[in-house]
């Protein structure tokens, strides 16, 4: 009997171990992971779960009777040490299995500040696993300061908690403008003032030079001298794909695990998705940070190590909650040079990001239709006038049928 087995236990090997039983895998399948939960979400972490909206079992992906019933084996708390690609096996808590396919679903981690800055003081934290945010959980009192190293969307998000919690709250990004990596000046305009209005100090085009504390952090030192009162610390600064494994494989990499199309690495029999993963895309290779990206491209790869033989083409989305508002995502702006505004409209307003004639991206706060029709246009091919976007008369619906 087949036995596939799936390293990294979050949401795309989650997706993928549930996509092998539905499509027909009758073999034996085992899904490892380094955390001790069973698989859930993540996104709600900076979010719901950090307000205290939300508790820990309603973050589980599914049920953990669903495993039982699959006959799904999990191997849980305890990381993989050796993937021995040659004799087709991995080790994990001193054992050793075999396998005949395997997955590497094995996720990104937080960067750290270095530890000569200050990164390894008390009350620094990051925000990736369940872990990280109950370590910090306790520290969001009315009142405190929080000082929060990069202007990105975990930042942000962590910053707008922060700031209904009661917190005094400064976001510090280094580059000129808070999203700037990632979004268009409008939308990092729009979200500016809206931290602005909630009182967060958004200090921008400034650094951090040190954190200082005797054993746990109590100022954040700038570049440009200031000197900021910190009870706590939270270091948004990006993270990395986790390829060890990969490596000690002797697996590709190329901004991550690299794989072709289809989700295969460059080792025989094993295949690679989610965060970790890097694949062609327009001619050069992309790697998603997406909970979209994570569930299609796990579920394509557990078709193709089923025999499939189809390539990824990925389709973009990603979201962020930020007080009341709701930002989403459709396509990459990667290249765009044009920004077309579209409201606002009450408190609904889009970007549309353009390259010459083509739409590639929309960002839509508080606005569930551009960001649909949006999304439907750019999987289409298709790209409006840029006059017809921003003329308010238009209606957005008549531009999928035009």
């Amino acid at each position: 009997m087949a036995h596939f087995v799936v390293v990294g236990a979050g949401q795309a090997g989650a997706s993928l171990v549930a996509k092998l039983r539905a499509d027909g895998f009758a073999g034996q399948i085992t899904l490892i992971g380094a955390e001790a939960a069973t698989p859930y979400q993540r996104p709600p972490l900076s979010k719901a779960y950090l307000l205290g909206e939300i508790t820990a079992d309603r973050l589980a992906l599914r049920a953990d009777s669903f495993y039982a019933e699959q006959d799904i084996t999990l191997k849980l708390g305890q990381p993989v040490t050796v993937v021995d690609a040659a004799a087709r096996t991995v080790t994990v808590g001193g054992e050793t299995i075999a396998y005949d396919e395997l997955a590497l679903t094995t996720g990104s981690v937080p960067r750290r500040l270095p530890a000569a800055i200050g990164g390894d003081l008390a009350g620094v934290h990051t925000v990736r696993t369940l872990a990280d945010v109950d370590a910090m959980r306790d520290e969001f009192v009315a009142g405190r300061h929080l000082v929060i190293i990069g202007g990105g969307y975990i930042g942000l998000e962590a910053a707008a908690v922060a700031a209904k919690l009661g917190l005094i709250v400064s976001v510090v990004e280094m580059a000129p403008r808070i999203l700037q990596r990632v979004a268009s000046a409008e939308t990092s305009a729009y979200f500016r003032k809206l931290h602005g209005d909630h009182g967060v100090a958004v200090l921008e085009g400034v650094g951090l030079e040190q954190l200082l504390g005797d054993g746990r952090v109590t100022t954040a030192q700038l570049t440009d001298g200031r000197a900021l009162r910190a009870d706590f610390v939270i270091v948004g600064v990006g993270i990395l794909p986790v390829t060890d494994l990969a490596e000690l494989a002797g697996c590709h990499l190329d901004n991550g695990i690299r794989t072709d199309a289809h989700g295969r690495t460059s080792v025989p029999h094993i295949w690679a998705a989610g965060d970790c993963a890097s694949f062609p895309w327009q001619g050069g290779r992309l790697r998603l940070e997406s909970v979209g990206n994570a569930i299609d491209q796990a579920e394509l790869v557990a078709e193709n190590m089923l025999g499939a033989g189809k390539e990824y083409v990925a389709q973009p989305w990603f979201w962020s909650d930020q007080y009341d508002c709701k930002l989403q995502i459709a396509g990459l702006n990667t290249g765009y040079d044009q920004i077309v505004t579209r409201g606002p409209e009450g408190e609904a307003v889009s970007f549309w990001y353009y390259r010459g004639e083509q739409l590639l991206a929309v960002d839509a706060m508080n606005d569930p239709r551009a960001y649909m029709v949006g999304k439907r246009l750019i999987e289409m091919g298709r790209s409006p006038d840029p006059a017809l976007i921003a003329d308010p008369a238009t209606n957005l619906k008549a531009l999928l049928k035009a």
